[in-house]
C-alpha cells in the first residue's frame, strides 16, 4: 500500500484502518452506557464527601471541640484543596490519558478517606481533605471530559450528565451512611462515615480499568487505529465511525487522506501556549466559549446549593426540627429529591435541549429560594412563636429548591461546559470552569455560618435569589443551544451563532464531514 503523509512526510504505521463490523444499536448504546456510567461514578466521591460532611460535623464538633468558624473550613477547604487536582488534571489527561487519570483521582481518594478515618485530631484531619480535595479536583475535572468525548452527539447530553447523577446519588450515601453511623459512639460514629469512602474507591478504580480510552486523546496520540475502533463500537454504522473520526482528525490537525493505524501524532499546543490562547490572545468564538464555561460554573455554585446541602440540618434546625435524628431524616429527604430529579433530567436533556431546561431549573430556584428565604426570616422574627406554616413552607422551599436545581443547572453545568470547548483546549478549558466551581463553592460553604450571623440566615437566602436572578439573564442572553451539535462544530458555533444558518449545514465545502444540528460526532 502507498504511505499516507503527515507533518514533513512522517509515518509511524502502514497497516490501513480495519474494516471492522460495526455492532448492532442495541450493544453500541449498552457499551457507551457502560463506559460513561463507570467514568462517571468517580464522580460518586465528591458526592459522598459533601453528604456525609453535612452530619458528621455535628459530631466532629463535639468529639474534637471545634469552633464554628473551624467548622466552616473543615468543610469547605475541600474545595479549595481541589485547585491542586483540577489545575493538574489537565495535562495529566493529556500525558497519560483521560481513563488513566480517574484511575489516578480513586487512589488519591482512597488515601485520603484513610487519613480522615483515622484523624486524632482537627490537624490530622485536615491533612485527609487536603489529600481528599486533589482527588475530587482530578475526578471533578476528567469524568465529563471523558463521558463528552466518548459518546456520540445523539446522546451526549444524557450520558454527559452522569458526573451529576452520581454526585447526587454520593451526597445520598452519604446522607444515608450518616443516618446509619449517627448511633455509634461518638469517637467512632464520625471516623467510620468518613473512612468508608475508601471501599467504594478501590471498585471503581478497578471498574475504570476495564473502559476504553477517550478516541479523541488516542487521535492526539495519532492512533487512529485503535480511535477508529473505540468509535465503531459507539456509533451505530461504520459510516457514522467513520464520520465521526475525520470530524476529529480535522478538528486535531491530521489530514483526512491519513488512514495509517499509527500516524506521526499532530503537534500538541504547550501548557503555556494553551493558556495563551485561553487568556491573552484569545479568538472572538474562544473568549465566548470561555466566559460561558467559567460564567455557569459561577452561578452553579454562587446560587447557593452548596449551602443547602452542607448545612441542611442548620437550616432545618433553625426552621424548628430539633433532634438529631429527625435532622438527619429532613436531610435524607433532600438526597432523594435531588437523586430523583436528576435521573428525569437525564432523559429530557437530548430531548427538549439544553436551554428550555436551564432557564427554567434557575426560575424554579429562584422562586424556592425567595420563599425559603421569607419562611426563615418569619420565623426568626418570631422566636417564641412556633410558626407551623413558616415550618413547612422552609422544608418543602428547600425541596423544591434541591429539585429545580437538579433538573436543570446541576447537570447541564458539567454536560455544557464540557462539550463546548474546542479539542485542543478541552483539558485546559474544562478544569478552569472546575477551579471557578470549586473556588465559588468554598468560598460558599466557608462563609455560610458567618454570613448567616450577619445578615441573618434568611438574609442569605434573600441574597441567593438575587443571584439567581442575574444568573437567568446571564444564560438567557449568553448561552446557545448545543443539542446534537458536533463537538468540533462548537468553535463555529459560539463563533458565528448570531449569524442565520441556511438549512444546509450538515454539508461541508469536502463533503466529508458533518455538522449538522443532527449529525454524528
Amino acid at each position: 500500500m502507498t504511505h499516507q503523509k503527515l507533518d514533513n512526510n512522517a509515518v509511524y504505521g502502514t497497516v490501513q484502518l480495519p474494516d471492522i463490523p460495526a455492532p448492532g444499536k442495541a450493544k453500541t448504546k449498552t457499551f457507551a452506557l457502560g463506559c460513561a456510567m463507570l467514568a462517571s461514578m468517580t464522580s460518586i466521591l465528591l458526592g459522598y464527601d459533601i453528604g456525609v460532611m453535612s452530619g458528621a460535623t455535628i459530631y466532629i464538633q463535639k468529639d474534637l471541640k471545634i469552633t464554628d468558624v473551624q467548622v466552616e473550613i473543615l468543610v469547605g477547604i475541600l474545595n479549595l484543596y481541589c485547585l491542586f487536582g483540577s489545575a493538574a488534571a489537565g495535562k495529566t489527561s493529556d500525558l497519560i490519558g483521560r481513563r488513566y487519570t480517574l484511575v489516578l483521582a480513586t487512589a488519591i481518594f482512597f488515601v485520603g478517606a484513610v487519613v480522615m478515618g483515622t484523624s486524632v485530631n482537627y490537624a490530622h484531619l485536615m491533612v485527609g481533605r487536603f489529600v481528599a480535595g486533589i482527588s475530587v479536583g482530578y475526578a471533578s475535572m476528567i469524568a465529563p471530559v471523558y463521558t463528552a468525548e466518548f459518546s456520540p452527539a445523539s446522546s451526549r447530553g444524557f450520558l454527559t450528565s452522569f458526573p451529576e447523577v452520581f454526585i447526587n446519588f454520593g451526597i445520598l450515601l452519604g446522607y444515608v451512611s450518616n443516618f446509619a453511623l449517627g448511633k455509634l459512639s461518638l469517637r467512632l460514629g464520625w471516623r467510620l462515615m468518613l473512612g468508608i469512602g475508601a471501599v467504594p474507591a478501590v471498585f471503581m478504580g478497578l471498574g475504570v480499568l476495564a473502559m476504553p480510552e477517550s478516541p479523541r486523546w488516542l487521535v492526539l496520540q495519532g492512533r487512529l487505529g485503535d480511535a477508529r475502533r473505540v468509535l465503531v463500537k459507539t456509533s451505530e454504522s461504520k459510516e457514522e465511525a467513520q464520520l465521526r473520526l475525520e470530524s476529529i482528525q480535522e478538528a486535531a490537525g491530521i489530514p483526512l487522506d491519513c488512514t495509517d493505524e499509527v500516524v506521526k501524532p499532530p503537534k500538541i499546543e504547550n501548557g503555556h501556549e494553551v493558556w495563551k490562547e485561553l487568556f491573552l490572545h484569545p479568538t472572538p468564538a474562544v473568549r465566548r466559549v470561555l466566559i460561558a464555561a467559567v460564567g455557569i460554573h459561577f452561578f452553579q455554585q454562587a446560587s447557593g446549593i452548596d449551602a443547602v446541602v452542607l448545612y441542611s440540618p442548620r437550616i432545618f434546625k433553625k426552621a424548628g426540627i430539633v433532634t438529631n435524628t429527625a435532622l438527619l431524616e429532613a436531610t435524607m429527604a433532600v438526597g432523594f429529591v435531588k437523586t430523583i430529579t436528576i435521573l428525569i433530567a437525564t432523559f429530557l436533556l437530548d430531548r427538549i435541549g439544553r436551554r428550555p431546561l436551564l432557564l427554567s431549573s434557575v426560575g424554579g430556584m429562584i422562586l424556592s429560594l425567595t420563599l425559603l428565604a421569607f419562611g426563615l426570616t418569619m420565623i426568626d422574627q418570631h422566636p417564641h412563636t412556633k410558626l407551623s406554616w413558616a415550618l413547612a413552607l422552609s422544608i418543602a422551599m428547600v425541596l423544591f429548591y434541591v429539585a429545580f436545581f437538579s433538573i436543570g443547572l446541576g447537570p447541564i453545568t458539567w454536560v455544557y461546559s464540557s462539550e463546548i470547548f474546542p479539542l485542543r483546549l478541552r483539558a485546559q478549558g474544562t478544569s478552569v470552569g472546575v477551579a471557578v466551581n470549586r473556588v465559588v463553592s468554598g468560598i460558599i460553604s466557608m462563609t455560610f455560618i458567618s454570613m448567616s450571623k450577619a445578615i441573618t440566615i434568611g438574609g442569605g437566602f434573600f441574597l441567593f435569589a438575587g443571584v439567581a436572578t442575574v444568573a437567568w439573564i446571564f444564560f438567557f442572553t449568553f448561552l446557545p443551544e448545543t443539542q446534537g451539535r458536533n463537538l468540533e462544530d462548537m468553535d463555529a458555533l459560539f463563533g458565528k451563532s448570531r449569524r442565520k444558518k441556511s438549512q444546509s449545514t450538515d454539508e461541508t465545502s469536502n463533503g466529508q464531514v458533518q455538522l449538522g444540528n443532527t449529525g454524528p460526532v
